[in-house]
């Protein structure tokens, strides 16, 4: 077996931290101006970067039973399982339970459904060059703006399917100029103009509605607004993406073996931070607006390395993947709960072929 190239951990491990600043961010702080500003900046950009690397290690997906099953144990039935254990936890703290409850996927698990349309839409993807199969993502994601289907995430999943076709049709020599000396200058320049752009993101394409990639008319936008608002942020939000890889460091170590547990942060830390909003900090935040921001996102990022350390892993690993660890504990097989292992815990990443 190839040994892991630390470039994907860092990206993987950096990215999934991200989102549990961005979560933590949405429930834990007041809204401000600055608070708007950074959120619209994060969410420009850090979902397509992951989506980015999940396409790329699909490339080798196919309709075969072996894949198939393969989707079904580590994306449905995870799915299945987190999706009614976040349900039972919300009523328990005292939010609503989803009217249909596996047909709108809570908070985070969004994305296991968007990877198993994905994924099964992968093949079809590649069966055509490159340039076609970029062409209809883009085609789907700008007219999937027109549907209005409460269920599933479709319009985001839809907005948002040309980042993994990208990532689907790249290959080891795109990724090599990615990570060249040129691309870094190149990657933070768009970075930091970005930045200074998403001061008045909020005015035209607020986090809430444009970047959750919403139907046109939700948002109350025609067909010719709606495809202008989101070839824009399509745009910025693959050259953020592009940038943000472009400064991922090559180099292995401690970090990059926590990139192999990435579906447990993502499926774990949405009970934490939900747990710690019922528990009343957002109201600490709120009287204390200056200690409040760098408190929540310090205390995000531990929590990520926490549920990506060897310990946590261990414990949680089998909740993650509880077909694998049947299958591997009847058959008296070690079960990867290791830092650096090629196991279940990764959020769909692991190579297919």
């Amino acid at each position: 077996m190839p040994s892991r190239d630390p470039w994907f951990d860092n990206a993987k491990m950096a990215l999934v931290t991200l989102a549990v600043v961005g979560h933590a961010w949405s429930l834990l702080l007041p809204d401000s101006t600055t608070d708007s500003w950074l959120y619209d900046f994060l969410y420009v950009w850090h979902m397509p970067a992951f989506i980015l690397v999940s396409g790329y290690f699909s490339r080798s997906f196919d309709w075969s039973s072996r894949r198939l099953r393969a989707t079904l144990t580590t994306l449905v039935v995870p799915f299945v399982l987190y999706q009614a254990a976040l349900a039972w936890f919300q009523v328990g703290i005292g939010w609503s339970a989803p009217e249909h409850p596996f047909l709108e996927p809570l908070w985070p698990l969004w994305y296991l459904v968007a990877l198993v349309a994905w994924r099964l839409a992968a093949p079809a993807f590649l069966a055509v060059p490159a340039g076609v199969a970029i062409g209809a993502s883009v085609a789907t994601s700008v007219l999937g703006g027109l549907v209005d289907v409460p269920y599933l995430s479709l319009s985001r999943v839809l907005g948002m399917l040309p980042f993994f076709v990208l990532g689907l049709v790249a290959t080891p020599e795109h990724v090599e100029r990615l990570r060249s000396g040129a691309a870094r200058q190149a990657g933070l320049g768009f970075l930091l103009l970005t930045l200074l752009l998403a001061r008045g993101l909020d005015s035209w394409a607020g986090t809430w509605w444009w970047l959750y990639f919403r139907p046109y008319d939700v948002l109350g936008a025609g067909l010719g607004e709606g495809a202008a608002v989101r070839g824009t942020l399509l745009v910025l939000a693959l050259g953020c993406a592009l940038g943000f890889l472009s400064l991922v460091p090559r180099t292995g170590g401690r970090f990059a073996r926590m990139g192999s547990a990435t579906m447990v942060v993502y499926l774990v830390h949405g009970f934490v931070v939900r747990g710690v909003d019922a528990a009343g900090l957002f109201g600490w935040t709120t009287a204390h607006p200056g200690a409040g921001r760098p408190v929540v996102v310090a205390a995000a990022v531990v929590l990520a390395l926490a549920l990506a350390s060897r310990p946590a892993v261990r414990v949680l690993g089998p909740c993650v993947d509880p077909v694998g660890w049947w299958r591997a504990t009847s058959r008296g097989v070690a079960v990867p709960t290791s830092e650096g292992s090629r196991g279940p815990q990764e959020l769909a990443t692991t190579r297919l072929g």
